[in-house]
């Protein structure tokens, strides 16, 4: 499957600061790609870099098979984690001059906002100054700003943030849809969860480096089944058991294992049983995306 965007040994520096160092990866296109990493491991000025807005200082980066132009440029639709909207102007007419700079004729441009603000719940705030909107509102005039020109190539620097729970889930339904129409969607989140139901690959990177790369399924697979998810009513006491668990999470009447190598999870119920715990849940999983980032980060910082 071809490239939608192909970084090769880049880096970018800030004076003494390396910001990224010697970053590859390859994004196919189709992909929903998350790129992830604790703050300030390089994400946003990598996003960055693919939109052209810095050069980089070494190596080279391809946006569906060309070189970084001004043609690549509109090939893109970006995101930014800081909103880039003009707040005196209407939220309208400022889809509209976002619209003609990405090359649509006004007319279509004001149909094409139209159509997204009424998608999005804010048709009746169409006349009203970008500044009226609440911050949640004005995330998505920032995202109907990204997709207005129908780019096959979309960027998108944490999404979700200011979002409510249903919003949230709307923008999400979007990006799949999108997604199932051909377009490449490029992720950056703090939001471990979204990550894990929509991404099909990601890019870890912390120090400007990539820590972990791959398809996410073949990640999850390769540590296995060692985290036991127990919901039980009684005394925890049953978990303190050394030989056979690493770590425990609690959540009220939720355990959540992280077993030893080579431990044995009936151990663990023989135990809650003995001391007439009663089990409701009790389930071996893959270690959840949010366990994987925290021990690579962990790790690359030791």
């Amino acid at each position: 499957m071809a490239d939608a965007v192909l970084l090769d040994h880049v880096t970018k520096r800030y004076d003494s600061l390396v910001a990224v160092h010697d970053l590859s990866l390859s994004i196919h296109q189709g992909a929903l790609f998350g790129l992830l990493g604790p703050n300030g491991a390089g994400k946003t000025t990598t996003l960055r870099m693919m939109m052209r807005i810095l050069v980089p200082d070494e190596g080279r980066i391809e946006i569906l098979g060309q070189p970084l132009s001004e043609r690549s440029q509109d090939l893109m639709g970006y995101l930014p984690e800081e909103r880039g909207l003009y707040p005196r102007m209407e939220v309208l007419k400022v889809l509209v001059f976002l619209g003609a700079l990405k090359g649509l004729a006004e007319s279509e441009a004001e149909r094409r906002a139209r159509e997204w603000l009424d998608r999005l719940g804010l048709a009746e705030w169409a006349g009203r100054k970008v500044d009226d909107l609440s911050k949640g509102m004005q995330q998505k005039v920032q995202f109907a700003a990204a997709v207005l020109h129908q780019p096959p190539l979309l960027i998108l620097d944490e999404p979700f943030t200011g979002l409510d729970p249903i919003n949230a889930a709307l923008l999400k339904d979007i990006m799949l849809e999108l997604r199932a129409r051909g377009a490449t969607l490029i992720l950056s989140t703090h939001r471990m969860e979204q990550v894990e139901m929509m991404c099909d690959s990601i890019c870890l990177i912390d120090k400007g480096r990539n820590v972990l790369s791959g398809e996410l399924r073949a990640i999850k697979r390769a540590y296995g089944k060692n985290i036991l998810r127990i919901e039980y009513q009684g005394e925890d006491g049953f978990l303190t058991m050394p030989a056979q668990i690493e770590k425990v999470s609690h959540y009220g009447e939720v355990a959540e294992i992280k077993l030893r190598p080579q431990a044995d999870p009936q151990e663990i119920l023989r135990a809650a049983v003995a001391r007439g715990v009663r089990i409701t849940r009790f389930e071996l999983m893959e270690p959840p995306l949010n366990e994987i980032f925290i021990e690579k980060v962990s790790a690359s910082d030791a």
